[in-house]
């Protein structure tokens, strides 16, 4: 799972609920110093058991450049309620609400989705793409995860039934967290989302993760129709889908290609500055264009 390295709010960064045709969702927001908006905003969509806050260290640079930035917490994941329904949590329903929240918000927008929230976000590109003036898939891949997070996601979909939620936090995610030496408030934070999310939801998503089919022709299709700029953004060590196969989604789509040096899957947290940066220069020259 995503793991910010701290919690406090930057300047600029406030707590704030989005209202849309589909539901209120839980956000940050971020807003330039000057409080002008010169140019246009961005939409960051977290991954599965993540949330708003695993862009927290970013935030604040990307408002920097003039821009309201949101991140946010899809249906069902930290301080967004959803149903009970796993069914109400599929890519193409989520990634309906994303259309819904950029519909709130006024204005297309630079579109980031990380992990699964990028075949989240694929589905809003793929349906109307007039929603977004660019769009980036962070650490994500061409379909269904793959390697030992595949692993850990059946082992998931498999236990929570059986077993339930306490223990497979007590005895998988808290130690891990533990051994990789995360400082207990982040700990403590961990598990305080762990256990906000959707029962419903957390069923729901791993199933989706691991089955999503490879739709990167369809999304290819689109976004060369309307000339929509595309980045395929990851972390040279990323753990999830394999460097190789985001190379190759990258070719595929006929996108900007951006490796992180030093980071893994979550390139946001790991290596924010580099990351911003990636990401603002994606936006400026996908506006002069």
């Amino acid at each position: 799972m995503s793991t910010p390295r701290f919690l406090t709010l930057p300047p600029g960064v406030r707590r704030t609920d989005i209202e849309t045709s589909r539901g209120a969702f839980a956000a940050l927001e971020a807003l330039p110093g000057s409080r002008v908006c010169e140019r246009g905003p961005a939409l960051l969509v977290p991954g599965f058991t993540g949330s708003k806050e695993d862009f927290i260290a970013v935030l604040q640079t990307l408002a920097g450049a003039g821009r309201r930035v949101i991140a946010l917490d899809m249906r069902g994941q930290y301080e967004t309620p959803g149903p009970d329904e796993a069914s109400a949590y599929s890519c193409a329903e989520l990634g309906a609400d994303i259309a819904a929240v950029i519909e709130a918000i006024g204005d297309p927008v630079h579109l980031v989705g990380h992990s699964f929230g990028g075949l989240v976000t694929r589905e809003t590109v793929i349906t109307d793409p007039s929603l977004t003036e660019s769009f980036t898939l962070m650490s994500s891949g061409p379909g269904a995860i793959t390697g030992g997070r595949e692993v850990e996601g059946r082992v998931m979909l498999a236990a929570l039934p059986k077993v339930g939620l306490e223990h497979l936090w007590s005895t998988r995610m808290e130690p891990d967290a533990i051994a990789k030496g995360v400082p207990p408030e982040i700990v403590a934070f961990l598990r305080r989302r762990m256990f906000a999310n959707s029962g419903a939801g957390l069923m729901g998503m791993a199933n989706e993760v691991l089955s999503c089919p490879d739709r990167v022709d369809q999304l290819a299709k689109v976004a060369g129709g309307v000339g929509l700029p595309v980045l395929v953004l990851y972390g040279e060590n990323d753990d999830a889908w394999a460097p190789a196969e985001q190379a190759l989604m990258a070719q595929r789509l006929d996108a900007r290609r951006v490796v992180i040096p030093g980071a893994s899957h979550s390139p946001a947290v790991e290596a924010p500055e580099t990351t911003a940066s990636a990401l603002t220069t994606l936006w400026n020259e996908a506006e002069r264009a």
